[in-house]
């Protein structure tokens, strides 16, 4: 690593690899093309559901904490019984995703997930739960603790529980 490289860019991912984030103009890039992709198609194709070994993809509907909009993101995440976890990562750069900042502000959010729109509760993961959801996320093989070591905040895990009409 030469003097110019920081430790945003690269970071010890195990023996002899590297845990690199693309450039922040190619990240900003996918999630942009993901999203059109998802709106072009009416929703038909950008989302799919965890599989074994692969995590899903759900779209998830936020209120601006500032302007009181709607703000739509597509996340990864997988199931635990009937609650969906996912991770306030933002493609592992240093701030937080703009989606948990709305969720920590007002954690009543929308997710579509399989075709089916669910209203959820947001709420970050804590001691052992946040262990045990942090231990299955690595199952996904994803070099998840060299990546989160590129941010300088503990990478939250969030909890969306299912809410019920009342």
């Amino acid at each position: 690593m030469d003097e110019h490289e920081t430790a945003e860019a690269v970071t010890t991912a195990g023996p002899g690899r590297d845990a690199r984030i693309p450039p922040r103009w190619f990240v900003r890039t996918a999630w942009v093309v993901h999203r059109g992709i998802y709106r072009s198609t009416g929703g038909r194709l950008g989302l799919r559901p965890p599989q074994p070994g692969r995590w899903g993809m759900m779209h998830l509907t936020t209120v601006g904490r500032r302007t009181g909009k709607e703000r739509s993101v597509i996340v990864a995440y997988f199931e635990d019984g009937p609650n969906l976890v996912t991770l306030a990562m933002n493609g592992w750069a240093a701030p937080e995703p703009a989606w948990w900042l709305n969720l920590q502000a007002d954690p009543e959010a929308t997710v579509v997930v399989d075709g089916e729109s669910r209203t959820v509760r947001g709420r970050a993961a804590a001691g052992s739960e946040r262990s045990r959801l942090w231990a299955a996320w690595r199952t996904f093989g994803d070099d998840l603790d060299a990546h989160a070591s590129l941010r300088p905040t503990e990478t939250a895990v969030v909890v969306l529980e299912p809410r019920t009409a009342g």
